[in-house]
């Protein structure tokens, strides 16, 4: 492919006609330098406001609130291919294939937003999303999920925990992924296939969404680190509360981490597991991300960089849906689950004791995850004798919210191999 680049001064006419980049870039003043294989794009900023041009190109200087990006041409062309290729689609793998960031990193955390839409613009058109789910009907329907709270003792502590549920069969428990709620899973409850068959329960868990704090424990004046001993218990407290007859479990990301340690501590509680992005192991420091929590950074760029782990086909208005909720979050959050994603976590000596003559164990991952990738999820696969794999193609590492009609032609073989065994 060979790169058609417009002049400084057209990109930042883009630019300043996008109102996403505006928003993102309020008070930015400093500059963007893009330097590709021979050529330098350059904007310059003054409280947002943009400019561009020679002048621009040569005048900003790496001190002055400018974030600068080299890379080859070969990787510049798979980033700005009107459908990138998977892990090319974002900054964020790039940074560890070659891709060299200049500039500040707290100024990188947070202008993300605006980087990243101002390198889209660069792309040409020629993205054809997936089709919506059908969302159309009367006005003033009311969608299949009823929600409710139940209280759960966990960690010693009394927990108001929310739940949403739909549908009948068999209890399908839905746990959703880091930062996030059991939003996520609003689709699967308007899906007759899914619902005729399964009795779907989507919670939240404690500190997320509808689920308060505690009240018996000063939680304000300690870190918050979620440990796999207490994410374990809230599903398995969950099923017993109420009253669940050999439920299926499902999660995705820390869920799908989730769903296979599960499978492992709780084999004789669950008929079967669904890991959505599950992996043996993380292989990442917590201590590389301190942006993720950081008074400075909001929200917005954990927001962003998840867009960043989904399919450039999946629907524009899902992938801004399941980041939206991601910007909501209570600010330690997401770091907070982490630990167990990144930390706590590590199934690698373990995995080979699983043993699927009493659970069933199902491996799904989307093609564009660069976190949970398809070849972690492979290799989790490999070392479950018994387990199933799948990539789904077109998807990225949030399949249920990002792209759900697509997800569900993934999903359905899986829940009728459950619903045939026992």
């Amino acid at each position: 492919m060979s790169l058609v680049m417009p002049t400084s001064q057209q990109w930042a006419a883009d630019c300043a006609a996008d109102g996403e980049f505006r928003l993102a870039a309020r008070h930015w003043t400093g500059g963007l330098r893009l330097i590709i294989g021979g050529k330098v794009l350059a904007l310059s900023l003054a409280d947002g406001a943009v400019s561009g041009g020679d002048a621009a190109a040569s005048e900003l200087e790496p001190g002055d609130n400018v974030l600068e990006f080299e890379a080859s041409q070969y990787l510049w062309e798979k980033l700005l291919a009107a459908v990138p290729p998977r892990l090319h689609n974002d900054i964020g793998p790039l940074l560890s294939s070659g891709l060299i960031r200049r500039g500040d990193r707290l100024l990188h955390a947070q202008y993300f937003p605006a980087v990243m839409r101002a390198i889209e613009l660069l792309r040409p058109p020629g993205v054809v999303p997936s089709a919506l789910r059908d969302e159309s009907g009367a006005a003033h329907r009311i969608d299949a999920p009823v929600g409710r709270y139940v209280h759960l003792e966990l960690g010693g502590h009394d927990h108001r925990i929310y739940f949403e549920e739909a549908g009948s069969g068999i209890p399908l428990l839905l746990q959703h992924t880091a930062g996030s709620h059991g939003s996520q899973w609003r689709h699967l409850f308007e899906v007759p296939e899914i619902t005729d068959h399964f009795r779907l329960i989507a919670y939240d868990l404690p500190f997320h969404g509808k689920s308060l704090p505690p009240v018996g424990k000063e939680w304000w004046a300690e870190p918050y680190e979620l440990e796999g001993a207490f994410l374990r218990s809230v599903p398995v407290s969950l099923a017993h509360a109420l009253a669940l007859e050999d439920p299926v479990f499902m999660g995705c990301s820390v869920g799908g981490l989730l769903a296979l340690d599960l499978a492992l501590h709780h084999p004789d509680l669950f008929r079967a597991v669904i890991s959505l992005e599950g992996t043996l192991n993380i292989e990442d420091e917590l201590s590389s991300f301190p942006e993720f929590w950081h008074p400075q950074v909001s929200n917005e760029y954990k927001s962003r960089l998840m867009d960043g782990l989904m399919s450039p086909t999946s629907p524009v208005a899902y992938r801004k849906e399941t980041t939206f909720v991601y910007a909501s979050g209570w600010p330690p959050l997401f770091i907070g689950d982490l630990h167990y994603y990144m930390k706590d976590y590590d199934l690698r000596d373990k995995a080979s004791d699983i043993d699927t003559s009493r659970i069933g164990v199902h491996i799904l991952s989307g093609e564009y995850d660069w976190s949970g990738s398809a070849e972690l999820g492979k290799a989790a696969h490999e070392a479950i004798p018994g387990s199933t794999w799948r990539q789904m193609d077109g998807v990225g590492h949030f399949p249920m919210s990002e792209n759900p009609v697509e997800f569900v032609e993934h999903l359905l073989p899986v829940l009728k191999q459950i619903r045939g065994s026992k």
